[in-house]
């Protein structure tokens, strides 16, 4: 997603005079010119395409074992599918955006999510791990087109309405990793675990469909931008060399993964650790879903009465409390229900208190050009998460009391990012 001023026009604009305003952009004697009336469907739409990653993610989670006997693969095999997954997931979130600017909004996400479709089906049919991990690695690449969703909603919207749109989608994100895992465990349950990449592929399809008869194209042609590789490297080496910047990205980043851990090694936390059923996968995503949805709500809440230096105090102090709280927990004890998840609702409270501050102060050492600054953070997380799944929660998930000391010890590192960023002075742009 690029930034405006790369696109040389100004954005689109809405009328306020009607509940559906009619799209504009600048004819070339610059004045605004409506185009066409964007859909009342059109923010559920959007937020509905944010739910493709967490869905392609997390509903496979607990068809680990099956999928292991299955495919005649070892656990870690199956592991690293989560990796084949999200490394060209992170690579290609930097790159959507600005293939949308080349080719416009509408064939970008129609034909990425087509391309999910089908890499969904290919990984259904697979006979072996390796032809699984081929697929995942498709997949992989096309899903990350939800961040063209983001360009959309700043192409529509603007002011109070951009503000509910980004919170609409903001929501079904964050309820997406909590329903995906239990819908995949009840398609598993009734079906077996290829009826979870049967689902995907449907859903994908769905979205595709429903983009094809609903979205709007919200760049014209002459809006549209080359694709100048040189002028792209400038720009996104300029940005993830930044010292402020990424000491703020991977403050978030670090902070996030320490909770994605549990969340890639779910199967092993939840089936071996704690006994639950491939059903049950509520337990974990549910408690972290509702600490996610109250630390964000707390920090709509809190914007403007405390200043960042006490907002990221505080976030800090739960965050650290319930890191804390977990590794003491189980040393001394075996992983139980409820007391192994609590540590984790109120840690997830913590983080997303703090990830909006975060990403705001990253965003703001590039005012010139924060749609690209917000792909880079975009990246970095996933990347994080991608190394994390593959190189980490292999080696951690045969413990609880591993799994907690890690968790730990990314926080602490998210931390230290934190304090390294505040260190560092804003460059002048």
């Amino acid at each position: 997603m690029l930034c405006e001023e790369w696109r040389g026009l100004e954005p689109y604009r809405t009328l306020r005079r009607s509940s559906a305003p009619p799209l504009m952009t600048a004819s070339p004697d610059h004045s605004i010119q409506p185009i066409a009336p964007p859909r009342r469907s059109l923010p559920l739409l959007i937020a509905t395409l944010s739910m493709m990653g967490p869905f392609c993610i997390d509903t496979y989670l607990p068809s680990f074992h099956e999928m292991e006997i299955s495919l005649g693969a070892t656990p870690l095999e199956v592991q690293q599918s989560l990796t084949a997954f999200l490394i060209p997931f992170a690579f290609m979130t930097l790159w959507h955006g600005a293939l949308s600017d080349s080719l416009g909004r509408r064939r970008v996400v129609i034909v990425a999510l087509f391309v999910v479709a089908a890499a969904s089906i290919g990984c259904a049919l697979a006979p072996n791990i390796q032809v699984f991990w081929f697929f995942r690695v498709v997949q992989g690449l096309a899903a990350g087109v939800f961040v063209v969703g983001r360009a959309v909603v700043r192409d529509v919207f603007e002011g109070a309405a951009a503000q509910r749109v980004i919170a609409q989608v903001a929501m079904l994100f964050t309820i997406a990793p909590a329903i995906a895992p239990v819908l995949g465990g009840q398609l598993h349950e009734w079906f077996g675990w290829r009826s979870v990449f049967i689902f995907l592929a449907g859903f994908a399809a769905l979205i595709a469909t429903w983009s094809a008869m609903c979205l709007p194209e919200t760049l014209p042609p002459e809006r549209r931008q080359p694709l100048e590789a040189g002028r792209l490297m400038r720009s996104y080496r300029e940005t993830l060399t930044h010292s402020g910047f990424v000491f703020s990205s991977l403050a978030g980043a670090f902070n996030f993964t320490a909770l994605f851990v549990y969340i890639a090694g779910a199967p092993a936390f939840l089936l071996r650790h704690l006994h639950v059923r491939e059903t049950q996968f509520f337990w974990l995503f549910g408690p972290v879903t509702a600490g996610m949805m109250l630390g964000s709500a707390l920090s709509g809440r809190l914007a403007g009465r405390l200043d960042t230096r006490h907002t990221l105090g505080w976030s800090y102090t739960a965050m650290f409390i319930a890191a804390l709280a977990n590794v003491g927990l189980h040393a001394g004890h075996e992983a139980s229900l409820p007391w192994s998840v609590l540590p984790l609702f109120i840690y997830a409270v913590g983080m997303s208190l703090s990830l909006p501050t975060l990403t705001l102060i990253g965003l703001d050492f590039f005012p010139l050009h924060r749609g690209l600054a917000s792909s880079c953070q975009a990246f970095l997380l996933t990347a994080a998460n991608a190394i994390v799944a593959g190189a980490v929660v292999p080696f951690v998930s045969h413990s609880p009391l591993w799994l907690a000391v890690t968790s730990a010890g990314l926080m602490a590192i998210g931390l230290a990012c934190t304090g390294l960023m505040r260190a560092t002075k804003s460059r002048a742009y």
